[in-house]
């Protein structure tokens, strides 16, 4: 006790301020539940597993430890398990909730002795007693966060209940025997609670479901209210109940009085067809999500050093199948865990190496590849969390950093441009430029001169060229199908479900294929023209990942997602795609000319103008806001003029000559976002002030206008960019798939994401927690595909 006190100086009472780690070592994956439990630092309140304690002991001269220990009570061996009811993980009614119960246990430590005190103990000095009190109590630095991989939100009260209207006619609804009023389907049916009428459902995209028969009374009526029969009994806060002018599942609190308004008595009504929610939830268990999950098969777990797995975070799996796939390369494999060890990345890392992205890199990369944490709990394996590595990695990204599912693309580009950032004036170290290569683009005008243009990425984004589909005879055949079962009202069987099939070859072909710019600024001709623009690649990086565009944005910026299959062969040769630059007799086009100024400059569209000025808006405002989003719309123009409507200078008059005006500057973290997608600074701007500052907006943008590209093209030669630049690798055209990545889902905003990586001569899955020997892995249902290069 007296060596105790006499560390007393070194011994903190946490403040409400302070962030507390004390379910998780900083730089391993130890916890409580782990062999030698966890040691919180009474000083820095920063935790550490049995073996980085004596580090940080070396480091920081910290002797006082809280020890926290967690054993596992025993576990009923009789506990049935549960069938999910719920589309998420980790909550009540989801998949795989099962919670241990464990006992803690507590004690003060200290080193280098490590000498135990018990805890609670009234002997304790009062001031270690209110540090491990405050310690204790904290919420902890990992809050609770709301672990739900793709759960549906709350139903809301509609806002079209309470004063429904509802139209006497006389209806009045039978218990049983429902039919469509215009077709003879007899299950999806939906009562309309306005006029009574019994109308099949939505068409899926499979050709199931009903025949829009309900929604198609609701463009004609517009009574916004239906609710599913077969959903209804006793308990009416399962019935479901959609509103269609809120496009969602609602809560009616006057659903009663609304039922018995024509005559359903439902007390006495059985339930008999799934809910909006549990129908989810059965599309997701049907072939798509068992073909990508494999499940089903009889996937045999796999443990040990590079078979860890990543615990679901709620909305994570699109950060965990990238991470594991990274974690498979050579590059990364090197940098972060054969030549860097947990101690010297702590002993490099600053006073809190929660926020330092090499440590907790290093840890990420150690708790992977070194089994410690791969062995069987109940015939699975429990996985490591990515808290602290989602918490530095997504510190400066609002949506990254949040609970919501992202695309697991968006985040792989990112994660690069922050491992190239943190591996700064160390290019030799830096394993993100394996994926790096330069991408040159040549462009011919009229008059016969060229100008090339290089630019730098990280993926191979390809178009799916479904008129390149192989199975053209069976799709033909599906449609015919289709069209009959329609007019018989009946829906397309799972197995009858015909899809394209287009080779990766043909998506590689059109990234090469010739390709019209139009509205092109030539400065050989002083005009604007028509140019040709094709492109190739000046170096093969040691990693290639082939980026399936299976997500498109129709009208109204509705995503959709194409239902199509990829064959992928195993080894590709992409050498022919390599571009060879300025050839003799070729001559560039002049760098001087209006095409300098044109591009800065815009008129304002008196179209947008005159339509925001009828909606009440100052007149030179609204010519302000078409001018710095580049006519782009009214939408994009009202969202500039809003966020700028206490500019200092919004009143200031637009120029001497009032119809031009040079664009105003766009957000550097927001052009840097850009630039790390592969576009040029300049482009980048330009697409930024056209779309009002959303990056997902100026990204469709730049691929929809591409005489923006074109106008920087101009300015820019072969000189531009060095092909031999060390920082960028180069070498065989010639690849072996290893990876990839698969989505299941209706967005990249939605569903779940699973890896597939081919590692000791087999394919294995890693879905989450679990890791698996792959049985049939689903080649052709990828959205990323990494190959990597064969040498020699």
């Amino acid at each position: 006790m007296e060596l105790l006190r006499s560390h007393l100086s070194r011994v903190r009472i946490p403040e409400p301020t302070n962030r507390i780690y004390k379910t998780e070592c900083c730089i391993s994956f130890d916890t409580p539940r782990s062999e030698g439990g966890l040691y919180v630092d009474l000083s820095s309140f920063i935790a550490f597993g049995k073996e980085g304690v004596g580090w940080n002991y070396e480091k920081s001269g910290n002797p006082v430890y809280l020890h926290i220990q967690q054993r596992p009570k025993p576990v009923p061996e009789d506990r049935p398990l549960k069938k999910p009811t719920l589309l998420a993980i980790g909550v009540d009614g989801g998949f795989d909730h099962e919670e241990t119960e464990y006992e803690e246990t507590y004690s003060i430590v200290m080193l280098p002795d490590y000498m135990s005190l018990p805890f609670p103990s009234v002997e304790l000095p009062e001031k270690v007693r209110l540090a491990v009190n405050a310690i204790l109590i904290a919420e902890g630095a990992k809050c609770n966060e709301q672990l739900a991989s793709w759960t549906a939100e709350k139903k809301k009260v509609s806002a079209y209940a309470m004063n429904l209207q509802q139209i006497n006619t006389g209806v009045v609804v039978p218990p049983y025997g429902w039919k469509c009023c215009k077709c003879d389907k007899s299950d999806n049916l939906w009562l309309n609670l306005t006029d009574g009428m019994i109308l099949c459902g939505r068409r899926n995209w499979d050709g199931s479901g009903g025949n829009n028969h309900a929604t198609e009374h609701y463009e004609e009526t517009r009574y916004p209210l239906a609710v599913k029969l077969g959903t209804i009994t006793a308990d009416l806060e399962g019935a479901d109940v959609f509103s269609y002018p809120e496009d969602v599942t609602v809560e009616d609190p006057l659903l009663a009085e609304h039922l018995e308004f024509f005559g359903i008595d439902f007390s006495s009504l059985q339930k008999t067809e799934m809910t909006t929610t549990e129908k989810e939830l059965d599309q997701n268990m049907n072939f798509d999500w068992n073909r990508i999950q494999e499940s089903g098969q009889q996937v045999e777990p796999l443990f040990g050093p590079g078979y860890t797995g990543l615990v679901n975070l709620g909305n994570s799996c699109y950060m965990a199948s990238i991470m594991q796939v990274v974690f498979t390369t050579r590059a990364f494999i090197s940098r972060y865990y054969e030549h860097q060890s947990l101690k010297m990345a702590f002993l490099m890392a600053p006073s809190d190496p929660t926020v330092d992205l090499n440590a907790q890199l290093t840890k990420l990369a150690h708790g992977l590849l070194s089994g410690k944490y791969s062995f069987p709990v109940q015939e699975k394996q429990e996985g490591i969390p990515l808290h602290m590595f989602k918490t530095i990695i997504a510190a400066n990204h609002r949506e990254f950093s949040s609970m919501r599912q992202q695309d697991a693309l968006e985040f792989f580009l990112y994660f690069l441009d922050q491992v190239e950032r943190g591996n700064a004036g160390k290019p030799e170290l830096d394993p993100s430029r394996s994926f790096k290569f330069i991408i040159e683009e040549r462009l011919q005008c009229p008059s016969g001169k060229v100008a090339y243009n290089k630019r730098s990425d990280y993926i191979l984004s390809l178009t799916i060229p479904l008129h390149k589909a192989t199975n053209g005879e069976q799709l033909e055949a599906f449609d015919k199908l289709k069209a009959e079962k329609k007019l018989e009202g009946k829906d397309i069987a799972r197995g009858e479900i015909v899809r394209p099939r287009v080779p990766l070859e043909a998506c590689l072909d059109c990234f090469s294929a010739p390709e019209e710019v139009h509205d092109f600024y030539s400065s050989a001709l002083n005009a604007k023209t028509t140019a040709i623009k094709t492109a190739g690649l000046s170096t093969f990086p040691d990693y290639l990942v082939l980026h399936m565009q299976k997500f498109v944005l129709e009208e109204g910026w509705v995503p959709k997602k194409l239902d199509v299959y990829i064959d992928v062969p195993d080894v590709i040769d992409i050498t022919h795609m390599r571009s060879k630059g300025l050839q003799p007799g070729e001559e560039l086009l002049p760098e001087t000319g209006p095409c300098e100024v044109e591009p800065t400059h815009f008129v304002a569209s008196e179209d947008i103008v005159s339509k925001l000025a009828a909606m009440g808006f100052n007149y030179v405002h609204c010519q302000k806001a078409a001018i710095n989003t580049a006519n782009a719309g009214v939408e994009e123009a009202m969202t500039w003029l809003l966020s700028h409507m206490n500019d200092s200078d919004i009143d200031d008059p637009i120029s001497q000559n009032p119809h031009t005006m040079e664009l105003q500057s766009v957000d550097e973290a927001s052009v840097e976002t850009l630039i790390s997608f592969g576009f040029q600074e300049g482009v980048a701007k330009k697409a930024l002030k056209a779309s009002g500052g959303d990056i997902e907006k100026a990204t469709d943008w730049i691929f929809n206008h591409p005489e923006a590209s074109s106008s920087v093209d101009t300015e820019l030669t072969s000189s531009g960019v060095q092909a031999d630049d060390p920082a960028v690798p180069d070498g065989s055209g010639r690849y072996k798939l290893m990876a990839l990545v698969s989505h299941i889902g209706t967005s990249t905003q939605c569903g779940h994401y699973v890896a597939h990586v081919y590692k000791d001569g087999r394919w294995v899955i890693f879905n989450d927690n679990k890791v698996g020997a792959s049985i049939d892995p689903p080649k052709d249902m990828g959205y990323l595909y990494f190959f990597s290069r064969i040498d020699g």
